[in-house]
This record gives C-alpha cells, structure tokens and sequence, in this order.
C-alpha cells in the first residue's frame, strides 16, 4: 500500500469511526479552510474557486443549523442560529461582491466558533 492510499483510508477510518463531537470539530476546521482558501482565490481573482469554497463553507453551517437539537437547547441553542445565520450571510455577500473586508470580519468569527467547540469538547472529554 503506497503511502497515499494509507493516508486516505487513515482519513475514512478517522471519519467514520469519530464521535459527534468529533466530526463537529472535523466540520469547523473545514470551515476555517474552505474560508480562507475562498479568501485567498477572491484576491487571485480565481472566481470559480472562490466561489466553490465560500459555498462549501457556507453548506457546513446550514448542516450545522439543521442538526441543532432546539428542543434541548434552549435559548444558547436560538443564539447559536443567529450566529451562524450571519455567518452565512457573510459568505454570501463576500461571494457576491468577492469583497475581502467581508472575509476579514467573518473569519476570526468562524475561527471563534471552532475553538468555542474545541474548549467545550475538551472541557466535556476531562470531566469524563
């Protein structure tokens, strides 16, 4: 097995044998990425691949928004909407006007957000 193909099933195995809260994480890093190599193809003038991870991006958090269990949590869980609907309409509106200020506010905002649920993750694994 070359070094390539160990690495992706290392991936897949990583993937499909994580727990919620690890794929959550998976999801945020991803986040951060596909944010700021969309950022950085706007000042490439790339159009397509900026547009492509905006969009990635921007889907992470309506799968986030729509796997939110308001039920359960209350009024941080109505908080945690809003937050990600602006965050979405950040991506939106960089991705229409491939305006980089728009970046610069949106992802230290999405950086936030994960290391927001790396701490909690972290504080819930030591308190196991």
């Amino acid at each position: 097995m070359n070094t390539s193909n160990a690495y992706n099933q290392y991936k897949e195995n990583s993937v499909n044998f994580a727990s919620k809260e690890q794929l959550l994480l998976l999801l945020l890093d991803n986040a951060v990425k596909f944010s700021k190599v969309g950022r950085q193809a706007i000042i490439e003038k790339n159009i397509k691949k900026s547009h492509e991870n905006l969009k990635k991006a921007q889907n992470i958090f309506y799968e986030l928004i729509a796997t939110l269990d308001l039920s359960k949590s209350g009024d941080w869980g109505q908080s945690m909407v809003s937050v990600y609907n602006f965050i979405i309409e950040s991506l939106i509106k960089a991705n229409i006007k491939k305006d980089i200020s728009i970046m610069d506010e949106v992802i230290p905002i999405i950086e936030e957000v994960r290391n927001t649920w790396t701490e909690a993750y972290k504080i819930s694994v030591n308190s196991k």
